[in-house]
């Protein structure tokens, strides 16, 4: 059972949630959350009672502020935002995606700033709990007003509009609703601006992405340790004396972690005066691979925050005398989380970009001097063994570098110049997550041609002679799936085998 307050929630919250089955874990809310919850919503109650002008409960939104409504249309004004923003384009999001987004809203509303009534937010964790799963499309946030577009979805089946799934089917919401025993409800004053304002979608998919990414960074240290060792590489590069020299945190770490993955290694090189250092690739994994981990750990930090934060407007406050106050501000404005993921997806970019250079360099025998045969195969020209492995890798890190390129950086204007910066804060987070795909490509392909290169070291060095301590385990997960590659062959059922082993967490081996 995961308890909200608001405050609490971290990312294996989320992940258990998002990847959960419906109910397991049930998302409660806490006593101390549902007074807060309660007391807000009574003060909007209060406001709209004396007729006071508040942004968003008596005014329209955007540049329709200084319309002012009568309090007898509170309740329309709330449906129509629903109904107006519900204009996302593109392929729904899927069920990880959209749970993840339905928990990081509940959390921040459960802050109670927001005034929703407890019923509302209720009805919300009912929708998680009982597996019903809005329809929401991918595109339309500009980021600010945080993700407008897809929460409207989001928002649309708790008022019974649009679609929902449910046990993998999509109905009408009110037909999901109707299955799960649930029932639509009318929105009351500030409740549907609160449920469409806010940063929770480009959230939901950053701590998705950081985490995934996060694992990829340690497979890419696998990855590249195998590749080392198929390379008849050394370890004198990965010497703590010299990082120590250079204290980046996650430098130290990455080339201690390296020197753990190839413990007990008969597979590299001790000194070799005709050859006394690696390619780059080889030789700067640390330097490489910790940089791109200062961007994981930057990323995790700034969700962490984002996840326990109010992001919506405008925000409710009252005071110790009971006086109410309504501030609108900007919390809703994705730039920390835009640039942490443009960030990041640079950063994956790059760890996309040395892992092809190490696979050019294992079928490349010149580059190898020779060490592994051309393209991994006996009889090259007759075979081309892993030639077109290394093309794929190619062209999906030359796709990266076409979306490594900055979304934040970009900004247009809307709703009459009023909004007049935006983060495109979502489109950041779903670059990053296209990256994150290729970068599981390129990973496995790295490390089925490493295995293919390590065994014909065998064939050179001895059958007997052992891996490092880590490498070894990762060597047998790839050859449980994939044989060695005596001639051409099909090739993609084999990338698909290591592609299931990445994402089964069959590699998760530190």
């Amino acid at each position: 059972m995961i308890i909200l307050n608001g405050e609490n929630l971290s990312f294996d919250k989320v992940l258990k949630v998002a990847f959960g089955a419906p109910g397991e874990p049930r998302v409660l809310l806490s006593e101390e959350a549902k007074r807060k919850v309660h007391r807000c919503a009574k003060a909007v109650d209060e406001l709209l009672r004396k007729g006071e002008i508040a942004y968003g409960i008596t005014t329209g939104f955007g540049a329709l502020k200084d319309k002012i409504i009568p309090k007898d249309e509170a309740e329309t004004l709330q449906k129509n935002i629903i109904l107006s923003h519900s204009v996302g384009v593109g392929k729904p999001f899927d069920r990880q995606t959209t749970r993840a987004i339905m928990l990081i809203r509940a959390n921040t509303l459960a802050r109670g700033f927001s005034g929703i009534r407890l019923e509302t937010l209720e009805l919300v964790l009912e929708l998680l709990n009982r597996g019903v799963h809005p329809v929401i499309p991918e595109k339309g946030s500009l980021g600010a007003s945080g993700d407008l577009a897809p929460l409207a979805h989001f928002a649309a089946t708790l008022i019974g509009e649009g679609k929902a799934e449910i046990s993998g089917e999509i109905l009408d919401s009110k037909e999901a609703l109707k299955i799960a025993g649930l029932e639509p409800i009318n929105l009351k004053a500030k409740e549907g601006l609160a449920l469409t304002n806010g940063t929770s979608v480009m959230t939901a998919i950053g701590v998705l992405e950081t985490h995934r990414a996060r694992r990829l960074a340690n497979l890419a240290d696998i990855a590249g340790c195998l590749s080392l060792e198929a390379l008849n590489g050394t370890l004198s590069a990965f010497d703590e004396r010299i990082h120590k020299l250079r204290p980046h945190p996650r430098q130290l770490e990455c080339a201690n972690r390296l020197r753990q993955i190839l413990e007990g290694s008969e597979f590299v090189r001790g000194f070799d005066p005709s050859n006394i250092q690696d390619a780059y690739t080889l030789r700067c994994i640390p330097q490489v691979h910790g940089a791109c981990r200062d961007a994981v750990a930057y990323a995790e930090w700034l969700l962490e925050i984002e996840l326990n934060s109010v992001t919506d407007n405008p925000l409710i406050f009252i005071n110790n005398d009971e006086s109410i106050e309504v501030i609108s501000g900007g919390n809703f404005h994705g730039e920390p989380l835009a640039l942490a993921f443009d960030y990041l997806a640079i950063a994956l970019a790059e760890l996309c970009n040395i892992s092809e250079r190490r696979i050019m360099r294992l079928t490349d025998e010149a580059s190898n001097s020779h060490v592994l045969p051309a393209f991994l195969t006996q009889q090259s020209g007759l075979n081309s063994g892993f030639m077109i492995v290394q093309y794929t890798a190619a062209a999906l890190c030359s796709e990266n570098k076409i979306l490594a390129h900055p979304a934040s950086v970009d900004t247009i204007p809307t709703s009459a110049n009023v909004e007049d910066h935006v983060s495109m804060g979502l489109t950041s987070a779903l670059k990053l997550r296209q990256i994150n795909e290729n970068l599981e490509y390129v990973l496995s392909l790295e490390l089925l041609a490493a295995a293919q290169g390590i065994d014909f070291r065998r064939r050179a060095i001895g059958e007997n002679k052992r891996l490092g301590k880590i490498t070894s385990l990762a060597y047998e997960k790839i050859r449980s799936v994939a044989p060695f590659i005596e001639k051409d062959t099909f090739m993609k059922p084999i990338i698909d085998s290591v592609v299931a082993l990445v994402r089964n967490r069959e590699l998760d081996l530190i």
